[in-house]
């Protein structure tokens, strides 16, 4: 059925039956679907008002205008039993509803079992099936069995809710060679405005189920027949709109709310955004590598990647600030149980021509010496690449863009097989130190972890002068919440951060983040107006010489360059690209070329 308001409560939920009610209709007695979670509820209970019983949930496949929903539904049903091989064979129905489907599956001879992570269906299922049922209580994610334990693993309108990269990797290890994995499902068909999606595009989940050695037997365009279900759900809730309040203790509200949810879904079936699709992918290979999200009990593995690929040690607590409280990313290629690859990225919030957006950036892309050699897209680097893309960078997905700072190699490779297209490059300058000799119309203040009003207001404020210049680009916020997670509380690095002040009217004039190191003094990060970058320079130039550096230098696109070189020293190219994601529908990497503006505290490693 239509997957609305909260989705993540509706996972696995589709059938439903009658237990006696019908009889009753016109009375106040308690619905038998009234425990179930919201909107699941409603939808049963609809059904029983208007069709006399609730059999099953899930979207019906209609054939004619005349068709009832109850044998649209049956139609689905009906659709999907017949691509099961015959009985005898052992099949695992991911997301079982109330069970009808489980039930006629064990009637029919089939060695079943059902999974639901939903303890509501199975207490349902419990009091109103018979006892030779087999179901538990389990997320597809959570469920364990011996390899090669069925013969098909079935999901109906549960896929939604389930990570693609979960689905694929249970079904390699339950299914032999030749087993059958069988989806039934509404997905996106494309994604071309900004704003997250709620359903899975079906060409990004095809094309992954190869990656997993998976061939599509079948791919059948449901979309004109199931569509007719939403009109009839908005139908059913207006027509029952007060016995579903009253029977079911819910608000007008609630109601306003699914009914607005079906009415989006709706347009998106109109406009060609959502469809409905049967897919029926056959094991043919075990692949040789495998994809996973990595989850945190695998970090020890990515440490030991890490060090191998950059010969130095990455600490728990590095890993924590990076990728830690949920605001990281991380898909990790296996090999014979062993990660041989891992490609990362950390949220950032940016603001894009001028508008809050969520940007990803790309970091920690590592793949062992001894794969290398495959640099094809049949390769681990393409593979999680690609998948990462795929997941969670363009239109519909978590992140609008994405950027990074690849090498020129790694750069290259990804251009040669489509992922990323070049949109901005990395520019080094270098100055002599100078003299201690203070600038008496300015007073410099170091900020600290001592939290005060006063550095917490001037940070802010030389942030907002910021974003008044650069309306016409991209940059991540600067914010004092920014400068305190990246700086101040970097778990390795010590960075000097200099609040540069008017001495007679306190007026801020910019932030600096110093760091030093053997090089020198670099500039890592500022926030202020872009006319006021040459007297930061110029206050950098002092501290330095005052710390003893040799130099000072700072790293900037070079789209930027020009408010760099007004403080004159020596400008020189660097290897480092900024990147665009070109593989997923999102902003067109023409539109972002030399726009971004980017310096050393943007990367996650200086």
């Amino acid at each position: 059925m239509t997957k609305t308001v909260n989705h993540k409560l509706a996972q696995g939920s589709r059938y439903y039956r009658q237990t006696g009610y019908a009889a009753s209709i016109g009375t106040s007695s308690p619905s038998p679907f009234k425990d179930l979670t919201f909107p699941l509820n409603v939808y049963a209970h609809a059904l029983l008002l208007e069709e006399g019983e609730a059999t099953y949930l899930h979207y019906g496949l209609f054939q004619d205008n005349q068709t009832s929903l109850q044998t649209a539904q049956q139609f689905s049903t009906d659709l999907l039993m017949a691509r099961l091989p015959p009985p005898p064979c052992r099949i695992l129905e991911v997301g079982v509803g109330l069970g009808t489907t489980l039930s006629l599956l064990n009637q029919r001879g089939y060695d079943v079992h059902g999974i639901t992570p939903d303890a509501q269906q199975i207490a349902y299922i419990q009091k109103n099936l018979n006892s030779g049922v087999s179901v538990s209580c389990h997320s597809l994610q959570d469920f364990k069995a011996q390899p090669e334990s069925f013969d098909v693993v079935l999901l109906q309108e549960s896929a939604q809710y389930i990570e693609p990269l979960v689905i694929f990797n249970k079904a390699l290890d339950l299914l032999p060679l030749s087993g059958d994995l069988i989806i039934v499902d509404a997905f996106a068909l494309k994604y071309n405005e900004a704003g997250m999606e709620a359903l899975h595009l079906l060409n990004d989940l095809v094309a992954l189920a190869e990656r997993f050695g998976f061939e599509l037997v079948e791919r059948m365009d449901l979309s004109t027949q199931a569509a007719p279900t939403l009109d009839y759900l908005l139908r059913f809730t207006a027509t029952h709109r007060q016995r579903l309040i009253k029977d079911l203790a819910l608000t007008d509200e609630q109601l306003a709310q699914l009914d607005e949810s079906n009415r989006t879904y709706h347009k998106k079936y109109a406009s060609g955004h959502y469809g409905y699709a049967l897919l029926h992918f056959r094991k043919k290979t075990v692949p040789k590598w495998r994809l996973q999200i990595l989850e945190k009990n695998q970090t020890p593995e990515m440490f030991s990647l890490f060090k191998k690929t950059f010969h130095h040690d990455m600490t728990p607590a590095t890993w924590q600030w990076k990728y830690g409280s949920n605001s990281g990313r991380e898909i990790g290629v296996w090999r014979d149980n062993q990660l041989i690859a891992h490609y990362g990225g950390v949220s950032r919030k940016i603001l894009f021509f001028g508008q809050p957006q969520t940007a990803v950036q790309i970091g920690d892309v590592m793949v062992d010496t001894s794969e290398r050699g495959t640099l094809t897209r049949k390769g681990p680097f393409f593979l999680m690449a690609a998948t990462f893309l795929e997941h969670y960078i363009g239109y519909g997905r978590p992140y609008q863009i994405g950027f990074g700072f690849p090498n020129e190699r790694a750069m290259k490779v990804a251009e040669r097989l489509g992922l990323y297209a070049e949109v901005g490059r990395m520019t080094e300058f270098s100055w002599s130190t100078r003299s201690r000799l203070p600038l008496w119309g300015t007073r410099l203040h170091l900020i600290d972890r001592k939290l005060t009003d006063f550095a917490v207001t001037a940070v802010d404020q030389c942030w907002q002068n910021m974003v008044a210049d650069l309306q016409t680009a991209i940059i991540g916020v600067r914010d004092w919440q920014y400068l305190q997670h990246r700086y101040l509380n970097h778990p390795n690095q010590q960075y000097q951060i200099i609040l540069v002040r008017n001495r007679f009217s306190k007026r801020a004039h910019g932030i600096l983040v110093l760091r030093y190191d053997p090089e020198g003094c670099e500039i890592v990060d500022l926030i202020a107006p872009l006319a006021e970058i040459p007297l930061l320079i110029t206050h950098a130039r002092r501290l330095a010489g005052m710390h003893g550096a040799s130099r000072l230098f700072c790293r900037i696109t070079a789209n930027f360059a020009h408010y760099f070189a007004i403080a004159g020293g020596t400008q020189q190219t660097i290897n480092i690209h900024i990147p665009a994601n070109a593989w997923s529908d999102g902003p067109p990497p023409e539109t972002l070329k030399d726009r971004w503006w980017l310096m050393s505290g943007d990367k996650d490693f200086r």
